[in-house]
C-alpha cells in the first residue's frame, strides 16, 4: 500500500512556525507502507517560519493581511505534479490547514475559530479522486 502522508506528521519541521505535528499513531499505522512524505508548501520555496495563513472568502490571506493565494496555488501544482505518477491508495494530510485540511479549516478571523471546509491540495486530491483522511481518522 502506498501512502501519502503530510510531512509534518511524519515530524519535518516544515509548518508556518517552524514546528511539526508528529503524530505517533499514523508513523505506527504507516510502518508496513510505503510512505511519499510531501509538504506542498516547502515544495513551493515558502520560507519556513513564515505568517499563518488562513482561508478568506476562498483566497489565501496571511496573518498581516497579503493575499498568498498565488504562492498557495503553485505549491498545490507542484505538488500535484510531483505525484502524478504515483499509484497511491490512501491520502493522510494534516487538519485545519490551509493547505490540508481535509474536515475543517480555521475560518478566516485568526481567532482559533474552525468551520467546515477543506485546505487547497486536500480538496484538488478528492477531486481527482484520491481517498483523503484527516490524520485524526487515523
Amino acid at each position: 500500500m502506498k501512502v501519502l502522508v503530510s510531512a509534518c506528521i511524519m515530524g519535518s519541521n516544515c509548518k508556518y512556525n517552524g514546528k511539526n505535528n508528529v503524530n505517533i499513531r499514523a508513523i505506527n499505522f504507516l510502518k508496513d507502507k510505503e510512505v511519499i512524505s510531501i509538504c506542498p508548501e516547502v515544495l513551493a520555496g515558502m520560507k519556513i517560519p513564515r505568517p499563518c495563513a488562513e482561508i478568506v472568502n476562498g483566497r489565501v490571506v496571511d496573518e498581516t493581511g497579503n493575499d498568498v493565494s498565488l504562492e498557495y496555488d503553485k505549491a498545490v501544482s507542484i505538488a500535484l505534479s510531483k505525484i502524478q505518477n504515483e499509484n497511491i491508495d490512501l491520502v493522510i494530510l494534516q487538519s485545519r490547514s490551509p493547505t490540508c485540511g481535509v474536515n475543517q479549516i480555521y475560518d478566516g478571523s485568526f481567532t482559533g475559530k474552525l468551520i467546515g471546509g477543506m485546505g487547497l491540495f486536500a480538496k484538488e486530491l478528492k477531486q481527482r479522486g484520491y481517498k483523503v483522511i484527516d490524520v485524526e481518522e487515523i
